[in-house]
Formats: C-alpha cells, sequence, structure tokens
C-alpha cells in the first residue's frame, strides 16, 4: 500500500512505468491516465489521506466452447487488453464501499452476507455475494473503498460482470489475504456471487479466463478444481486479427435464456440418471432417443448434441493451435459457429425474432471473409457480440463493412493479456 499523494506522483512522474508496460505493454500511457482519473475520483469520495493501491481484472474473449462450461465441459478462453481497474484502501467500519464510474455507489456491510432479494441484478449483489464467498471458503475479508472503472463494455460479450467479479475478488484477496487466495478459487467465489447472489446461471469459464488470465484451456470436469494449461500460441504472428463486433442489444435482459441453455442440456442428463451433460455420452443418449426427446423435448436434445460435438472440438482447436495449423483452426471455429445456430441456437432469443443482428454480423462476416477468415457467434450469444478471426489483409475493409452496419467503434481488434486478476500497483 502507498499513501495516496504518493501513489499519484508516481503515476504523473513515470514511477509506475515499468509495472504498467509489463501489463498493458504499448498502452501503458493510455491505462496511466485512466488510473489518474480513478484516483481522483477516489479523492472526491473517499479523502486523500488513506494508503491505496490498484487493481486489474481484465475481460475474456471466448474462443472455443460455446455454452460447455456449465455442464461440466471444456473451453479455450483468453484475457483480453481491456480491463476493470480499482484504487481501494481498507477502512475500519466493516463497509465495502464501491463506486463505479457511471454506476451509483454500491454499499455493503461485511458482517451482513445473506443474499438479499431485493438486490437481484443489481451490482451490490455482486459486492455482497464476493464477500460472502470469501467468507464461505474460509477467507479473511473487512472493510473497504474503491472507485473503479471499466473499459470492458456492459453487455458487450466480454464478460464485464465477470471482470468486476474478479477485481473485487482480487482487492479482499490482497488486502486481507496476502495475495493468497488461488485465482481459480477467486474464479469460483465470483461465479457464487452471480449465480447465488445476482441471480444469473453462469457457468464457471468467464470468471475463471478473467482470473487466470492468458490463453488457455480450461476442463471443468472437476468444478472444484478446474484443469487449466496454458496453450502455447502467439496469435500476433498468425497473420489474422481477432476481432469482436457488437452488433447491438444488450445481454441485460437475457437471463431467461441463458438459463435455458443450461437447464435444457441438464434436463437431458437428468434423463439418463445423471446431474450434467459431462457425465454422460451422446452413445448413451442417442441408445434412448425416443424416450429422452418424450421427456424434454427436441431443442434441449439439440442443444445436447451440440455440447457433445463442441466438447470434442475444444481438444481439436487446442491441438491444431499446438502444432501451428491455424487453417485446420479455422475451420473448427466455423464448424462452432454452425453448431451454435443449428443446435445451440442461442444467436437470436425467440421472443422477438424479427431483432437477429447477430445472425446478420455473421452473414456478413461470411460473405467479406469467406474460408480466409473464421466467424461465430461470441459468449452468450443471444445478442451482442460476434468474433471473427480476420486475415491483415482484410482487416481494414472487414472493419469497415462491419461499422457501416453496425455503427462507429463496433469493431475491435483484441490483444491477448498475459496476466488475470492483479495487483497493479
Amino acid at each position: 500500500m502507498t499513501e495516496y499523494r504518493h501513489f499519484v506522483r508516481g503515476l504523473e512522474t513515470g514511477a509506475w512505468q515499468a509495472p504498467l508496460e509489463a501489463v498493458y505493454g504499448g498502452q501503458a500511457a493510455y491505462q496511466t491516465e485512466r488510473l489518474l482519473k480513478t484516483a481522483a475520483t477516489f479523492a472526491e469520495l473517499f479523502g486523500t489521506q488513506a494508503e491505496v493501491a490498484a487493481f486489474s481484472a481484465p475481460g475474456r474473449t471466448e474462443i472455443g466452447g460455446n455454452h460447455t462450461d456449465h455442464n461440466c465441459g471444456k473451453v479455450l478462453a483468453a484475457s483480453i487488453n481491456l480491463d476493470a481497474i480499482a484504487v481501494a484502501a481498507k477502512r475500519e467500519d466493516g463497509m465495502a464501499v464501491v463506486k463505479s464510474a457511471g454506476h451509483d455507489r454500491d454499499e455493503v456491510d461485511t458482517r451482513s452476507l445473506l443474499p438479499r432479494a431485493s438486490e437481484e441484478g443489481r451490482s451490490v449483489a455482486l459486492l455482497r455475494g464476493v464477500c460472502a464467498g470469501f467468507v464461505q471458503r474460509g477467507y479473511k475479508i473487512g472493510g473497504f473503498e474503491a472507485a473503479t472503472m471499466s473499459d470492458v463494455l456492459s453487455g458487450s460479450g466480454l464478460s464485464s460482470s465477470a471482470a468486476f467479479e474478479v477485481l473485487l475478488g482480487t482487492i479482499l484477496n490482497h488486502l486481507y489475504n496476502d495475495g493468497q487466495v488461488p485465482a481459480p478459487v477467486i474464479a469460483q467465489i465470483a461465479q457464487y456471487a452471480e449465480n447465488r447472489f445476482f441471480g444469473k446461471p453462469c457457468g464457471l469459464m468467464d470468471q475463471t479466463a478473467c482470473a487466470v488470465g492468458g490463453f488457455v484451456a480450461i476442463d471443468f470436469g472437476d468444478t472444484s478444481a478446474p484443469a487449466i494449461q496454458p496453450v502455447p500460441f502467439d496469435f500476433a504472428s498468425c497473420g489474422h486479427a481477432l476481432c469482436i463486433v457488437d452488433s447491438g442489444g444488450s445481454h441485460a435482459d437475457l437471463t431467461e435464456d441463458y438459463g435455458a441453455v443450461r437447464g435444457e442440456m441438464e434436463s437431458v442428463a437428468q434423463a439418463v440418471g445423471k446431474s450434467v451433460l459431462r457425465e454422460t455420452s451422446r452413445a448413451e443418449v442417442l441408445a434412448d432417443l425416443p424416450r429422452i426427446r418424450e421427456e424434454t423435448g427436441d431443442r434441449a436434445l439439440l442443444r445436447t448434441l451440440h455440447f457433445f460435438a463442441e466438447n470434442e472440438r475444444v481438444d481439436r482447436q487446442a491441438a491444431a493451435l499446438q502444432r501451428g495449423d491455424f487453417e485446420d483452426f479455422k475451420t473448427l471455429i466455423r464448424e462452432s459457429g454452425r453448431s451454435s445456430c443449428m443446435y445451440n441456437q442461442n444467436v437470436y432469443t425467440g421472443r422477438t425474432p424479427p431483432a437477429q443482428p447477430v445472425s446478420l454480423a455473421l452473414a456478413l462476416s461470411e460473405a467479406i471473409l469467406g474460408e480466409a477468415g473464421a466467424w461465430r457467434v461470441h459468449g452468450g450469444g443471444f445478442a451482442g457480440t460476434i468474433q471473427a478471426f480476420v486475415p491483415l489483409a482484410l482487416l481494414e475493409t472487414y472493419r469497415c463493412q462491419m461499422e457501416q452496419v453496425f455503427g462507429g467503434g463496433s469493431c475491435y481488434v483484441l490483444e491477448i493479456r498475459p496476466s488475470g486478476g492483479i495487483r497493479l500497483l
């Protein structure tokens, strides 16, 4: 921890340049300005007498494994160069107070940590839930105050909520636990907060990718201890840009749609006496298909077939990258996208069928890129974003044409960030 005025002085004089470059590379100057703005907000809210520290948690991009994590499947994911940051300090009254730029101030008494129905769907539920998760696992907590800022756009499919949850966990980890809580555990606490307190039945992929960082393959066969393996592939050397296109629309009102994907997959698992699809197999389901169809319905079966194929595809994607076969990797990405559209059916919500911006973004990507690139729905789907791997020679064409349709700034070119949730300074 550093006295506030020394913290700000270090930012102003460049004394913190090296640690910022280690995380942000060539964006260190931009990140310095963000931290100075966040520090100024902290001073306005809480004064300048405290000893403070800076924290960061990145957004994530899902590379492979669309809607597999919540049924204990496999994913490929990577942390990205967009993040949530905080300037934070301890406080002695047991209150956790967080003010995020553009949002209302949240306050939670860390001595009262039961879920509250009135807080569901609000950021204060995540704050209360993360604190409760630390206590449940036997870790220390206490009061703190924080000003935060995020450039992980809400509803963008880049896991702004997971980044915020992991940021809160990272603050508690360093302020009260000497940084000893492992990143995968912070991810589990974050998921617990979102499931039990916020009211969203998400899987564990978003939080794990944000907490751990880098480009990783994650196997959720054992959710108490997910197997996490770094993927040794340098995207900068493959001649392609990793793009996220925001097709418009928000994820905020889609909890019912997300819950239906998970619930329908689990209904098929339960029909064969299991809890989640990872505990059964395609062969076991197909062997008793007429009965299961009668019990669960067609869409549940289609989503189940997507799960089995997507789970296998993750292994093939990782293998393609490890042997440097980017063309095969792109083929597998396109296969994943088709499966999400045809079987998982998460490219638009059936509640508003005339609105299909994700489908339109996918169709335009195919028209522009053909087999030279790859494209798929990104993240939860139903609204928001798609992912595309775009040859550098086509990048400006792709960006311009997508932004003509979906608006200026809708096409983001991302970089993979090497670190997850961390104490920055």
